[in-house]
């Protein structure tokens, strides 16, 4: 017990009499000092006192599929800094391959009485995926916000970047670059936000008086070494445009096209989507199709402390629109 009071009291800044007044419940404690003694309790690991326990921590879980992706740090940092001024800690759960399962990080959540989870792409955006744990969320009525399109069966507050007028802008630019091999390389067949981007890609070519050659499309995971892959194929089916669902996909792509022997862009025009971190350094420079990160994370902390207040918040997908970023990896068709 002197222990716990003590790592505590280092944690939160103050004397371990009055950490131990906080855990027995005892008056002489601002609020702010409690609340803060009480989200140091649940971010050491240790449970509270049974009277207490009734009260949700002002903790927030962050659940991100992944961290080689650049752009879920990049949101985790927007949400997680929001949270943070909002008197919020953010406790950041990440996946890996045969590690901890999104199921897993509801259930620890769900141990630790969060406030709420901001889950930053997950199993909600694939219709194949295990989607129970979310049943979970909703019979506590725990605050919940989605950012990336999800499964409609799902009826969370969302928030979106609009993945057909992505899609839209890329091929129109391309298109009017004089390429009419366009490839696409997406996620998983079941993932909901590339069939909106296949979906976008396809209006756009039909409005152009073209059409979407499904030979033209890759599917895989999201990594650079399934963007290489995807991208190899398209190149030996003859695409000289290759739009991809994400930069680490399109740098993949990049990469396929010097083993192939071809030049970005003078031989093969690359699109990526995000503009993630240090995408105006590669080589060349990537042109990508911007999300709006700062807009979309104060939306998503904006749907969730609404819910923690008490707000009825319905499961509304906001849509936010993308940017076209021109770059250096895309350049006229030959010939």
């Amino acid at each position: 017990m002197s222990k716990r009071l003590a790592e505590v009291a280092r944690k939160v800044g103050v004397s371990e009499a009055t950490v131990s007044r906080v855990l027995n419940d005892k008056p002489g404690v601002s609020d702010a000092t409690r609340q803060a003694v009480l989200t140091a309790l649940d971010v050491l690991g240790y449970e509270r006192p049974t009277k207490l326990r009734g009260e949700r921590a002002r903790l927030v879980g962050l659940v991100l599929p992944e961290l080689q992706n650049p752009i879920f740090p990049a949101f985790a940092e927007v949400i997680g800094g929001g949270l943070t001024q909002n008197g919020y800690t953010p406790l950041l759960c990440t996946q890996n391959a045969g590690g901890v399962t999104e199921s897993d990080y509801v259930d620890l959540l769900l141990a630790q009485q969060v406030s709420g989870v901001v889950f930053l792409g997950g199993n909600y955006t694939q219709a194949d995926a295990p989607h129970e744990h979310y049943a979970r969320l909703k019979a506590v009525n725990l605050p919940t916000v989605m950012v990336s399109a999800r499964i409609p069966e799902l009826d969370f507050p969302t928030v979106s970047t609009d993945d057909v007028a992505a899609a839209e802008q890329a091929v129109l630019h391309v298109h009017q670059l004089g390429h009419r091999r366009i490839g696409l390389v997406l996620g998983p067949a079941d993932h909901l936000p590339s069939q909106r981007k296949a979906a976008g890609a396809r209006a756009a070519l039909e409005r152009l008086g073209g059409n979407l050659d499904e030979g033209l499309i890759a599917r895989g995971l999201y990594s650079l070494e399934s963007g290489q892959a995807g991208a190899a194929r398209l190149i030996a089916a003859g695409a000289t445009a290759i739009v991809c669902a994400s930069d680490p996909l399109a740098l993949g792509a990049v990469r396929a096209a010097r083993r192939a022997g071809l030049r970005v862009p003078q031989d093969i025009s690359v699109v990526g989507f995000d503009d993630s971190a240090l995408m105006g350094c590669t080589e060349p420079p990537l042109t990508t199709v911007r999300q709006p990160i700062e807009a979309m994370g104060r939306a998503a902390i904006e749907l969730l402390l609404s819910q923690i207040a008490g707000g009825a918040e319905s499961g509304t997908e906001l849509l936010f629109e993308p940017e076209l970023v021109l770059r250096s990896s895309t350049g006229p068709a030959r010939g």
